[in-house]
């Protein structure tokens, strides 16, 4: 199929749930506007934040656990064999930032690895997961001031106090980067780079190019998981929004654009309908579809001008055994240090 374009609106917000202690729960009205703005576009477009309430963030931690889905095992095979140079490159008594946190298995590699570190904040927009893993972090490392926040980390995140001579490291795996189309990547890792300031750095995971049928049995599992995950958004719509989806009349698609570089997931009307939503009735044709995430995938030049453009410079890239995979410690560009 066509590539839809690429979105010139920035993400939106997903649909509030409980937050956190001191977090904030983004504004119901934001998430309505933001969801139909969407569904009236051509093509139709949904944020992938809308995936990660809590049986979406339980959906995804089961496609980790699929035979095909390579990307988790291939990080932290890098993440195993590498944790001890990452430790030192980041150095002792550092304050930790994981953007989408999730579940906190690739953290704890980090924390146990790490010289006396100071502080962690996890950012997600999954408030129960959050909440959960928060509380299991700070009772496992009582030295380190484990600070949540809720957030949908593609829009600026206004974080908690971190320890004023700490070195801020930043932690983005799960190659998360692919979800944002190139401009977008640049400028948020540029919003990251502000964050951890002139002698802060970043641990980032990037998946590769690679044989398109190995991508698409990633995205499309045989098992079905993935094509729950990507419905279920439209039962949280049903559930928050009162829209009125029939999960049966959409179908999971992915699909591979070689131009661009990117896996798209998209739900697929098998057949005329018209879905209420929020009081507002949408109309979708036969085979039309609503693009709910893009999934780039680099090569080294790709990544190289990503890096340059975000103001960060490379410092170590490391791969698995099957070249599947990247883990980069990246650092401040001494010309944007300033």
């Amino acid at each position: 199929m066509t590539a839809p374009p690429d979105p010139e609106a920035s993400t939106p917000e997903p649909a509030p749930e409980p937050a956190p202690e001191g977090a904030a729960a983004p504004a119901h009205h934001t998430v309505r506007d933001a969801v139909l703005r969407g569904l009236r576009g051509r093509p139709k477009m949904l944020s992938p934040t809308l995936f990660y309430d809590e049986t979406g963030a339980a959906l995804f931690e089961r496609i980790t656990t699929l035979d095909a889905y390579y990307l988790t095992r291939a990080e932290l095979e890098i993440l195993r064999a590498r944790i001890g140079e990452i430790a030192a490159l980041a150095g002792s008594g550092c304050a930790l930032i994981e953007y989408g946190s999730g579940a906190g298995v690739k953290i704890r590699l980090l924390l146990d690895a790490l010289d006396a570190p100071a502080a962690f904040v996890p950012i997600d927009v999954s408030h129960a997961q959050l909440a959960r893993v928060a509380a299991e972090l700070a009772a496992e490392y009582p030295a380190v001031a484990v600070r949540p926040v809720v957030a949908d980390y593609s829009a600026p995140v206004q974080l908690p106090p971190l320890p004023p001579h700490a070195r801020c490291v930043a932690f983005f795996p799960g190659s998360t980067i692919g979800n944002f189309h190139p401009t977008e990547a640049a400028a948020f890792l540029r919003r990251v780079r502000r964050t951890v300031g002139p002698e802060g750095a970043l641990i980032l995971g990037v998946d590769r190019r690679k044989d398109p049928r190995v991508l698409l049995a990633a995205y499309d599992d045989a098992e079905g998981v993935t094509a729950a995950f990507d419905r279920n958004v439209l039962a949280r719509l049903n559930r928050e929004l009162g829209a009125d989806f029939d999960l049966a009349r959409f179908r999971h698609r992915a699909v591979w654009n070689d131009a661009a570089s990117r896996i798209e997931m998209h739900l697929e009307s098998v057949e005329p309908q018209v879905v209420t939503v929020a009081g507002e009735r949408i109309a979708f044709a036969a085979g039309e579809t609503i693009w709910t995430e893009s999934s780039y995938k680099y090569d080294r030049p790709r990544l190289d001008r990503l890096v340059a453009e975000a103001g960060f410079a490379l410092a170590r890239l490391w791969t698995d055994a099957a070249e599947r995979f990247w883990v980069a410690f990246l650092t401040v560009a001494r010309d944007d240090a300033a």
